[in-house]
């Protein structure tokens, strides 16, 4: 394949997840989200604790209502830094996925539900959706600092945690991420205000 054909060859993305791993299976999972180009947008460390912005805070209350939103998912330990956020999602079980894109019933009444099982990638993909529509809104309406073309990277990066040894450690490690600021590979130093 030359040049040219490889310039008009579509783009084909490769996945990261685990290979013939069903990622709606009960499981429990360790993600990390950042921003597009790492932009420090959430808030700030300070003396080894974030200090979030109301950016920060509306990350935070989109995931804490995960479990609200959607049955058979909880989530556990979690930290917001300045540029990403770290999380553990637990798929419990499958539990009925509203769809509202499906057709009604003659009646004119939706179908109510299916019995389709949410997974990992689905959160994630829910998460950021929601948190870029809410962060828009602030930008819209309280003049928090615009993104340039997505506020999120496109991908994520995910652990099956396995253990309750490599929960605890998992835990731990999220704990005390903004103590270890300047140390993350994740580390900008441009913080926001």
């Amino acid at each position: 394949m030359n040049m040219y054909e490889q310039a008009e060859a579509p783009h084909r993305r490769r996945s990261i997840r685990l290979k013939g791993y069903d990622y709606s299976e009960a499981g429990t999972y360790f993600v990390t989200i950042c921003t597009q180009n790492r932009e420090c947008l959430f808030g700030n460390i300070i003396d080894g604790t974030i200090r979030l912005n109301e950016a920060g805070e509306m990350i935070q209350t989109v995931w804490n209502e995960i479990p609200s939103h959607y049955d058979g998912i909880d989530v556990d330990e979690f930290v917001i830094m300045p540029n990403h956020v770290h999380g553990i999602i637990v798929i419990v079980g499958a539990g009925p996925c509203a769809c509202p894109d499906s057709e009604p019933q003659k009646n004119g009444h939706p179908q109510g539900v299916a019995p389709t099982r949410l997974s990992l990638p689905d959160v994630a993909h829910r998460f950021k959706t929601l948190t870029t529509k809410r962060y828009v809104d602030g930008v819209k309406k309280h003049r928090w600092r615009p993104f340039a073309k997505a506020l999120w990277q496109r991908n994520y990066w995910e652990h099956i945690i396995r253990s309750e040894d490599d929960l605890n450690r998992t835990r731990e490690y999220i704990h005390n991420n903004p103590r270890k600021w300047e140390l993350d590979e994740l580390y900008a130093e441009t913080q926001t205000a």
